[in-house]
């Protein structure tokens, strides 16, 4: 059975760290799941009026919630904005969870991979993230966590360039999908 992998990456930027580090990632899964990047970066900021009866929400909205409902698992790549996710990923997280009952993560197992440029390693989006999703009913991988620190130093051309980083994030891709496994 395939299952069907839905990437979020929390960075805009064309080039970005952020989807550097989500296609070494996605690379990393076994041959039974099928990977999809979605998009958010387009998502009109969330508007519950969009969502009253009677209303027609932005096709954006319909897009996204149509294709989140249609993956089994998600991974999330994120950078750290002033300790937080990006608003990018918290516009997501609150446009999928709408029309309230109606959420399309309730259920979906969840990893969490955060990075930054620095020392801190994305740490606060990394939980902020988290946070969120357990409102959103989501199980989240707990062990081992990803947080990858000055993160611009261990790619090359796009590409990891350590192979103790490979094979940590091998281990937890491998890990992963066991966990998630338990949900499917």
């Amino acid at each position: 059975m395939m299952t069907k992998l839905g990437i979020i990456v929390g960075s805009l930027r064309e080039s970005s760290f952020s989807q550097q580090w989500a296609d070494n990632l996605a690379d990393m899964f076994p041959g039974d799941w099928d990977k999809s990047f979605l998009e958010i970066g387009d998502l009109p900021l969330y508007n519950e009026d969009f969502d009253a009866e009677g209303a027609n929400p932005p096709s954006e909205y319909n897009r996204f919630r149509k294709e989140m409902s249609e993956v089994d698992a998600v991974l999330f790549v994120t950078p750290e904005y002033n300790r937080s996710m990006p608003a990018t990923i918290k516009n997501a997280l609150d446009v999928g969870s709408r029309p309230y009952g109606d959420s399309v993560w309730d259920g979906k197992p969840a990893l969490v991979a955060s990075h930054s440029i620095s020392g801190i390693s994305g740490f606060g989006a990394n939980h902020s993230i988290r946070q969120s999703l357990v409102f959103l009913n989501m199980p989240v991988l707990q062990q081992p966590e990803v947080y990858l620190a000055n993160s611009q130093d261990l790619l090359e051309d796009g590409k990891i360039n350590n192979e103790g980083t490979q094979d940590f994030l091998q281990s937890v891709v491998d890990t992963y999908v066991d966990f998630a496994k338990k949900f499917l």
